[in-house]
C-alpha cells in the first residue's frame, strides 16, 4: 500500500477513531525506538508471520532517515538456507532487555510459548507493544497496545470501512516514518520520495523479505 492509498484509506476513516489511534501507537512505536537507536524485534504468532510489516517499516526507516524503525523480524520456525536477515529465531527473545523493544503482531490468540517468551522480554527490561486481534494476556504484557475492530456484521457490509489487522499495519508504519523529523539530507530527499511514489503507483516494488 502506497502513500497515495494510505491517504485515501485515512480520508474513509476520517470522523473514526482510526487515524488518530494509528498515529498515537506509531508514535509510542517511535518514542521507544529512535531515544535507544533501535532494538526494535518484530514477532508474530506461530500461525501469521508479519513480513509484510517487516518490509514497510524497513522502507519507512529508509525515507525518514530513522534507521531505528527497521525491525529484525524474529521467526517461529526458520527453513534452512534462510539469508540472515530472515534466520532469527524465538531464540533472540530471550536475550531482549532493556533498551530493546518487541513488537507482537498476532490477529489470532498468540500462544502460551510466546506469551511465555513475551514476559521474559518484559521482565528483562525491554518495551512491549502489541498490534492485534485484541488478546487479553497480551494486552497485559504490553505497555501499549492497539487492537483491530471485530469484522462488521454482514448488514454493514460497503458502509462501515473494512478495517482489518493488515490495513492497521500499513496505517501505522506510514505514521511511524512521517510522524518523525528525519535528519536533513538535502533537496533530493523529496524528489527522490516523489520518485518512489510514481513508481510505486505504476509498478509494484520488487519483494524485499
Amino acid at each position: 500500500m502506497d502513500a497515495v492509498r494510505v491517504a485515501l484509506l485515512r480520508e474513509v476513516l476520517a470522523g473514526t477513531e482510526w487515524v488518530q489511534a494509528t498515529r498515537r501507537f506509531a508514535g509510542a512505536l517511535r518514542g521507544a525506538v529512535v531515544p535507544h537507536g533501535g532494538g526494535l524485534l518484530l514477532v508474530g504468532s506461530a500461525a501469521y508471520e508479519p513480513w509484510h510489516l517487516a518490509a514497510h517499516l524497513d522502507d519507512e526507516a529508509a525515507w525518514s532517515g530513522l534507521p531505528e524503525l527497521s525491525p529484525t523480524l524474529v521467526r517461529h520456525r526458520v527453513p534452512g538456507g534462510a539469508p540472515a536477515h530472515l534466520a532469527v529465531g524465538l531464540g533472540r527473545l530471550v536475550a531482549a532487555g532493556r533498551g530493546e523493544t518487541l513488537l507482537v503482531v498476532a490477529p489470532e490468540e498468540p500462544g502460551a510459548e510466546l506469551l511465555e517468551r513475551v514476559h521474559d522480554a518484559r521482565r528483562n527490561g525491554a518495551t512491549v507493544l502489541a498490534l492485534d486481534g485484541g488478546d487479553r494476556d497480551l494486552h497485559a504484557l504490553a505497555h501499549d497496545a492497539l487492537a483491530a475492530p471485530p469484522a462488521p456484521p454482514e448488514e454493514a457490509a460497503g458502509v462501515t470501512p473494512d478495517l482489518d489487522l493488515d490495513t492497521l499495519q500499513h496505517l501505522v508504519s506510514a505514521a511511524a516514518g512521517e510522524n518523525s523529523l528525519p535528519a536533513p539530507r538535502g533537496r533530493r530527499r523529496f524528489r527522490d520520495r516523489l520518485a518512489r511514489l510514481a513508481d510505486g503507483l505504476t509498478a509494484p516494488p520488487p519483494p524485499r523479505w
